[in-house]
């Protein structure tokens, strides 16, 4: 089986009995293991007004971890587009991958990674209006970094004075439509098969490898999946760790947010029948076991894709969990 690159998804996640602080700490530890173990890149999210989640400014969040590491690329999984105007986010990652030439990513997505009334609130205007103009902002932004197919959506505005290098842009989606925005402007992809409907990954990366046109940059389709896998000494010990991060998963179906809860607590939640069918019902797919059984499981991933490389998300109480896990993966993967 071939061993394509694999890379870290983070959300800097608030647990219970804990601050901001100390969810941003822990995720820069995180990828300083990363790092250390020879994982391709790191990449950040954007949630708005999420208990659970302190990844609300990726600009901001990838300056911090870049200083922190040497050689992973750092980047936004992602930055939802429809939140920003288009030369701000230019802005930001222009300056960023200045001081951190050739390791800033900018993945961008067109959810609004929170609810309608918080995406208002972010806009100043209607967030369905936002959205519809995805494709122009989409042009603008690739413009102003440096893709001279887009040059003239820029008009004279320069993201920075005198760039001599540009951050890779990726497409990030969970449907067909980021795959076919992705194939139209021959840009790499990230299909969210942690959280998305697992039958669709099929049909969109179909899409997106058959409507590929390509760029200076990506003479061919190139695929990013993700997983959400957490590794540990036993399967007992990985599914008790799940715990937490299926509790997530349920109040963020139910409304009833908060700080993620320990594995203790987790195992002790009284869950009723409605939460066991609602659980069951989740699409997305989780691999908790043993480093090999989570190898075993990803390796069937990229038969399936055909991926060109992996990112791994999951949602632990503890950070040092995280690392744990990325360490028995990272061994069994050969790194």
């Amino acid at each position: 089986m071939t061993r394509v690159p694999l890379s870290v998804l983070d959300l800097a996640t608030v647990r219970e009995g804990h601050g901001s602080a100390d969810a941003l700490r822990g995720t820069i530890e995180i990828a300083k293991t990363a790092d250390e173990l020879g994982f391709s890149r790191f990449w950040v999210a954007e949630h708005h007004n999420m208990p659970a989640v302190a990844s609300t400014t990726p600009p901001v969040l990838i300056g911090a971890v870049a200083a922190q590491t040497k050689r992973i690329k750092v980047g936004s999984g992602g930055v939802m587009l429809p939140n920003h105007m288009p030369f701000v986010v230019a802005e930001q990652f222009a300056l960023l991958e200045a001081l951190y030439p050739e390791r800033i990513d900018l993945g961008i997505g067109r959810a609004p990674g929170t609810d309608q009334a918080t995406a208002a609130a972010l806009r100043g205007v209607s967030p369905y209006l936002t959205v519809e103009q995805f494709p122009e902002h989409l042009q603008t932004v690739l413009g102003l970094l440096g893709d001279e197919r887009a040059a003239g959506k820029a008009g004279r505005l320069h993201a920075t004075p005198a760039p001599e290098t540009f951050p890779e842009v990726w497409i990030l989606g969970s449907s067909t439509y980021g795959a076919q925005i992705a194939a139209a402007l021959g840009l790499p992809f990230c299909y969210a098969y942690h959280f998305a409907i697992a039958s669709d990954v099929d049909s969109a990366l179909q899409l997106y490898r058959s409507g590929f046109k390509p760029s200076a940059r990506f003479p061919e389709p190139h695929v990013m999946v993700s997983a959400s896998v957490i590794a540990a000494e036993t399967t007992e010990a990985a599914q008790f760790l799940a715990g937490p991060s299926r509790i997530m998963a349920l109040s963020l179906r139910t409304g009833r947010l908060g700080p993620i809860i320990s594995p203790e607590a987790a195992a002790e939640r009284e869950l009723s029948d409605l939460d066991l069918q609602m659980l069951n019902s989740l699409p997305g797919t989780q691999y908790a076991g043993t480093a090999d059984e989570v190898v075993a499981g990803l390796d069937a991933l990229i038969e399936r894709t055909g991926a060109n490389e992996l990112i791994l998300a999951g949602t632990v109480y503890d950070p040092e969990t995280r690392r744990d896990s990325l360490a028995r993966i990272a061994k069994a993967w050969g790194m």
